[in-house]
């Protein structure tokens, strides 16, 4: 099957609670059944017990994940090889032998055993990256999911503001700031923020960074000049309600968000590849670090730039039936990464000459902004995946000397 010789193939059914395994020995035609406990103890004494029944041997074992408790528990034990089968694909493999669509944990066991055995040229073995990087992947990650709940936040406010108190909206047009939480925490209606005196709100603004003086007197000259949506108390005090709460947990998101700043930036400055990452133009503190970690620290795992963009789900896909062609973009990849490419993209056309023109040229032929983008991240994983593989930082004038030896403007 490979260049190991394995001692037996294992199904692997994960769940929250247990895990249903099929297991078949190398020198056997019989398929075994077992199912176990997810607790860490349970799971050791298993995997011990397949270590003494196979003298250490290696042992090939097939399941629906990449990654989470199992695989991080299993890939401990350096006999373990593990396999992964994507969850729609053994769904497809499932349909083959019940149409009628019926799931079952020991069943799905067995069809990851017999996906193993019979297609195993089709699956690739779980490697996991250098410790520093699947760190610095996970922190991004969740960053991203907080930056998520602050945009929600947001929209709630704004929402509610608009309902009883939308001079703020105009005052501060941008609201995910820690002066417009201060702000309406101190003055959560019009009628308070009326009865604050001038020199109080100067004050206020000059302590949250903001010295500017025309934009003072704009903001204050505002507030005097600023007349009440509504004087129903049934509308305001809900609605005061519901923002203020809303505020409270913006504020933390906020924080939240800076403490992932600060650990990311520390932990990508010394990194080993960061210096490649970095040099790209507009990635920034943000998503310089969510590019490595998109590809990673091995080399071998991309053969090709065509690999990435396929995996990211920047290539677009091409069905084909008959006289009929249908062009899309891909469905089934990682939502995050695809937005990473695709933000640092938009990113690109303000910093690199060639990429604007790019933009620009493409928005000429009459392509839509959001095709012209994923156009323009295709190109830049190629140079991206260059400069990975050579362990080398980008050099916009040089690629701009290949444009033009080459007789191509962007």
């Amino acid at each position: 099957m490979s260049e190991k010789t394995f001692a037996a193939y294992i199904g692997l059914d994960w769940a929250d609670a247990k895990h249903d395994y099929c297991l078949r020995s190398a020198t056997s035609e019989k398929v075994e059944y077992g199912k176990m406990e997810h607790t860490p103890a349970l799971i050791d004494q298993w995997v011990m017990s397949l270590k003494e029944r196979f003298s250490g041997q290696p042992i090939a074992l097939c399941l629906e994940l990449k990654s989470g408790p199992i695989v991080s528990c299993l890939l401990k034990y350096d006999f373990m090889c593990l396999y992964f089968v994507s969850p729609q694909g053994l769904a497809n493999y499932r349909r083959v032998f019940t149409q009628s669509g019926a799931k079952d944990d020991p069943t799905d066991a067995f069809l990851q055993f017999d996906f193993l055995t019979k297609h195993f040229s089709d699956l690739k073995e779980i490697k996991l990256d250098d410790s520093e990087t699947r760190l610095l992947d996970q922190l991004t990650k969740h960053r991203k999911s907080f930056v998520g709940e602050k945009v929600k936040l947001t929209r709630k406010i704004q929402a509610a503001l608009k309902c009883y108190y939308p001079l703020i909206l105009t005052i501060f047009p941008t609201i995910d700031t820690a002066i417009f939480c201060d702000f309406i925490k101190r003055w959560p209606n019009l009628s308070k923020l009326k009865k604050a005196r001038r020199k109080t709100l100067e004050e206020f603004f000059k302590t949250h960074r903001c010295g500017r003086a025309d934009v003072i007197c704009n903001r204050i000259e505002l507030i005097d000049t600023a007349i009440a949506l509504t004087d129903d108390e049934a509308v305001i005090k809900p609605y005061q309600r519901y923002a203020l709460g809303s505020v409270v947990l913006l504020k933390k998101t906020l924080e939240t968000v800076k403490e992932y700043d600060v650990e990311i930036t520390k932990i990508f400055k010394h990194h080993k590849d960061s210096h490649i990452f970095a040099s790209f133009p507009g990635a920034g503190n943000v998503l310089a670090p969510r590019l490595l970690t998109a590809f990673g620290t091995d080399r071998s795992v991309f053969s090709s730039a065509s690999e990435v963009t396929k995996y990211s789900g920047i290539a677009p896909v091409l069905e084909r039936s008959g006289k009929k062609v249908w062009i899309h973009w891909r469905f089934k990849c990682s939502k995050f990464l695809r937005q990473t490419f695709v933000e640092w993209a938009n990113q690109t056309i303000k910093y690199s000459y060639w990429a604007k023109a790019f933009y620009e040229e493409k928005r000429a032929q009459g392509k839509a902004h959001q095709a012209t983008i994923r156009a323009l991240a295709f190109k830049w994983i190629r140079i991206m995946y260059r400069c990975w593989k050579n362990h080398t930082i980008y050099d916009e004038s040089k690629y701009l000397f290949a444009l033009k030896k080459h007789g191509v403007k962007s």
